[in-house]
């Protein structure tokens, strides 16, 4: 079952960010940047573009004489909407025999000159928000190994991140761990996944088992989460999501200075409290061993002290260790993990 999330991707990539003036909808090439600047070769922007990636400026035909192996779209369009500007870009990476990777909810292989061009490279039109064939309906059968999977109070709060760096930092002190990607951002990066908000709702959590199948016993599946238990408009596919992951553990990914559902501004968001009760209440269903292992905070607003008061007062509240990964890393809920979850485990 594993190889059916596989995604064979042809690195190295260009990233098309055109001409995005928001970095929050060039979060996709930013993370690729992030996690794999191994495989990045430049970006394309267009004049007046205020978006940078930190990486060179390129031209689809620079990228061809470099070897690029893929034009990747880094931003996610407001409304879903592309411009004909990107159409035109896209044929001309595709005539120049550069694979065309997609992670919108559109579809390459509906655009006739774009197919036409791959057809006449040998280019492949890849659109990474397609979930593979015949996925199951959820059994709820509890699996070998372990699994953490990253929850919200909120959607676009971290959640990738926190994964990647827990994964990281796991790995770091040699434990046996494998980062589960569940967007198109992370299946970017991983080169494996399953785009979970494109799956039909009755399957999503028989996705989310097949993400993460039997393990070894002393593995872990660190999991992407996807949308929050508390947003009014994306809530079925975090609920999916935690039954078909049946996680032993989670990390509530939380923004230090976000109060209301972003987008959703009618909403305020819950309490840390309630979101680790929720989550606990919600799991236990599919696995009554689940527990809260850790607080991921995005603190980019705060100052040095600020950031350091916050932190300490949370971990104070909730008895466990909070972090922003992007500036702590993940280690100290890597030790808690050992210390509570591993040891556990080992005495049982």
């Amino acid at each position: 079952m594993e190889q059916r999330t596989k995604v064979d991707l042809k690195a190295p990539y260009l990233i098309l960010i055109g001409e995005e003036d928001d970095p929050t909808y060039a979060k996709t090439g930013f993370g690729i940047v992030q996690w794999r600047p191994d495989i990045v070769a430049g970006q394309l922007r267009f004049p007046g573009c205020t978006v940078d990636l930190g990486v060179p400026d390129m031209t689809v035909k620079e990228a061809a004489r470099q070897g690029v192996g893929s034009l990747v779209i880094g931003v996610a369009p407001v409304g879903g909407a592309v411009p004909q500007q990107w159409w035109d870009l896209m044929e001309e990476a595709a005539w120049a025999g550069l694979d065309v990777v997609c992670g919108l909810h559109l579809k390459l292989a509906e655009h006739p000159a774009i197919v036409a061009a791959a057809g006449k490279s040998g280019a492949r039109l890849i659109d990474v928000r397609v979930p593979p064939p015949g996925l199951p309906v959820g059994t709820g059968i509890k699996r070998r190994g372990k699994r953490v999977l990253m929850v919200g109070s909120d959607c676009a709060i971290g959640k990738k991140y926190s994964a990647l760096a827990l994964d990281q930092a796991m790995r770091e002190v040699g434990m046996n761990s494998t980062f589960r990607a569940t967007g198109q951002t992370g299946i970017m990066i991983a080169g494996e996944g399953i785009p979970i908000d494109a799956v039909v709702a009755d399957f999503v959590s028989g996705a989310a088992e097949v993400l993460s199948p039997d393990n070894d016993d002393d593995h872990w599946d660190v999991i992407e989460g996807q949308g929050s238990l508390f947003h009014p408009g994306y809530s079925a596919v975090s609920l999916g999501l935690l039954h078909g992951s049946q996680p032993d553990a989670f990390v509530v990914c939380h923004d230090a200075t976000r109060t209301t559902v972003s987008g959703w501004e009618h909403y305020g968001l819950p309490s840390i409290e309630e979101c680790i009760e929720t989550h606990v209440q919600m799991g236990r269903r599919t696995n009554p061993e689940i527990r809260c292992v850790g607080i991921s905070v995005n603190t980019s607003a705060l100052s040095k002290e600020e950031r350091t008061t916050y932190l300490a007062e949370l971990s104070a509240r909730t008895g466990l260790p909070c972090v922003d990964p992007l500036i702590d890393g993940c280690g100290e809920i890597v030790r808690y993990i050992r210390q509570h979850i591993a040891e556990e485990s080992t005495e049982s």
